[in-house]
């Protein structure tokens, strides 16, 4: 136990490298419903001047008949829903995305739900006290429909000695 927590105190943080458990699905709650406000938001913002997320007009004669959610702002998003239950204060970097799909629209007013499994987990060999977590992040939006999957390869710090009882 750590002294914070002695005193009745808990500091809400990710998982150290030696918690994920490989194969475990971790759910991510509560999810995020996307708005309009938020889809024309991030896509000014990041320049996307793409008419499928803001020409409502334009959208319509298109095969899904209105505005998609900018499909990075589903990646950052599933990514964020993440992060207080896996990553918070413990990851070190994002070291890669690979594998990254979005099978199926989301749109104004979808509410977005993550969950990731862990599926690799090593010793960093030039990082001591480091190690390397691959995560697979699958968002469902609220009819339990496959939005995005992403698998991502995270730096994150091993358990420091102080939190184990040792000394550091």
């Amino acid at each position: 136990m750590s002294p914070a927590e002695s005193r009745g105190h808990v500091i809400q943080r990710g998982l150290w490298f030696e918690e994920f458990d490989e194969g475990v699905t971790y759910l991510h709650r509560p999810g995020r419903t996307i708005t309009e406000a938020d889809n024309v938001m991030f896509t000014t913002q990041t320049m996307n001047t793409q008419s499928l997320h803001l020409d409502a007009a334009w959208a319509q004669s298109q095969p899904f008949g209105e505005r998609l959610v900018n499909s990075m702002l589903t990646l950052s998003t599933l990514v964020g829903l993440s992060v207080a239950q896996l990553t918070q204060g413990t990851i070190v970097a994002n070291l890669g995305f690979g594998e990254v799909s979005f099978p199926h629209p989301l749109f104004h007013g979808d509410t977005l739900y993550a969950e990731t499994v862990c599926t690799g987990k090593r010793r960093s060999n030039s990082r001591p006290g480091e190690g390397i977590v691959t995560l697979e992040h699958t968002g469902r939006n609220q009819h339990g429909e496959v939005v995005a999957r992403a698998v991502r390869t995270t730096l994150v710090r091993c358990r420091p000695a102080d939190e184990t009882g040792g000394t550091s």
